[in-house]
């Protein structure tokens, strides 16, 4: 099934020329179904890159998805042009009314600001207090997911001496999650993070769940017992040569960084790159968006009392 987009959003024709289905809002609104509604808080300084990688995953869904973008705030962006922004971006006030069926917020490059000295922090605190009255689900990407198992459970990271950067295996904790199904017992997930969570916090936190960790990379799929909050450590969006541009632009910028591990053929910049994670991260915003938002959302997204518990499902 498609993903909804804005009519003329750039992503369009990157996706269409991938063979990934895409209808316009102006061809939506002529069928007669009930798509699910999904906000995404886009706070990468790219945005039209993640706005592609990010509607690429949820264009592989079976279900129709109506998307909005959402921005954290009206200021100039650096890396995208203000008529992109004021096209296609909604600012937090001409939604905080409405309801959606999911909502995505993606990573930020604030991996060593503390949350509290981030600028738009309190804006962050509000959107994620007003996600768990209007969303069904929500989905926490690499930044977001420090920041909300921060917020909401009061839970700290530690910053990492060398950024965690690379492609790691990971094991899935947990059996029978619909997250999961599907999965293989092992599988490749990429990160880029200077900040990490205490595994064994997490797992001793009785409001979370643990569904897959690495050696390597510490935790990555952690889940809260109501199934309302999706806390994922790594980029399953990310494309193949996402790390290897950001290897890259590192580098000009002198930070001497380390090269991302189990990336490169026999771990050398200049061999090829080894992408092994697309599959997992379709199969992921699949069965999240099937299992934690369509089953358990209301029809009439008016009435988020309606939404199905899930031990009722």
């Amino acid at each position: 099934m498609p993903v909804n987009i804005p009519d003329h959003l750039p992503a369009a024709e990157v996706l269409e020329s991938e063979n990934i289905f895409v209808m316009s809002e102006t061809r939506a609104a002529n069928q007669d179904i009930r798509p699910m509604k999904v906000l995404i808080l886009n706070l990468m300084p790219n945005k039209i890159e993640t706005e592609t990688q990010l509607l690429r995953l949820l264009g592989n869904t079976p279900l129709q998805v109506d998307v909005e973008l959402l921005r954290i705030h009206d200021k100039a962006s650096k890396h995208t042009s203000t008529d992109h922004m004021n096209t296609f971006y909604r600012d937090f006030e001409d939604v905080r009314h409405k309801n959606y069926d999911g909502l995505i917020i993606t990573g930020a490059p604030l991996g060593q600001v503390d949350f509290e000295e981030v600028v738009y922090w309190d804006r962050i605190r509000d959107i994620i207090d007003w996600s768990q009255e209007h969303v069904t689900s929500v989905l926490f990407l690499c930044w977001a997911a420090h920041a909300g198992l921060y917020h909401l459970y009061g839970l700290h990271r530690h910053i990492l001496p060398q950024k965690c950067s690379g492609v790691f295996v990971h094991r899935r904790t947990s059996q029978h999650v619909p997250l999961l199904r599907g999965f293989d017992d092992e599988f490749y997930a990429p990160h880029s993070r200077f900040a990490q969570m205490a595994l064994a916090e997490l797992k001793l936190h009785p409001e979370l769940q643990v569904l897959a960790e690495s050696d390597e990379a510490g935790a990555y799929l952690v889940l809260s017992r109501n199934h309302r909050n999706l806390f994922v450590m790594g980029h399953p969006e990310y494309q193949k040569s996402t790390l290897h541009d950001e290897y890259q632009r590192d580098l000009a910028l002198g930070l001497q960084p380390n090269v991302p591990q189990n990336y490169y053929q026999h771990d050398d910049p200049n061999g090829e790159i080894i992408a092994r994670w697309h599959s997992h991260g379709s199969l992921l915003v699949s069965n999240w968006l099937n299992y934690y938002v369509y089953q358990l959302t209301p029809y009439d997204l008016t009435d988020m009392s309606a939404m199905t518990p899930w031990e009722s499902r």
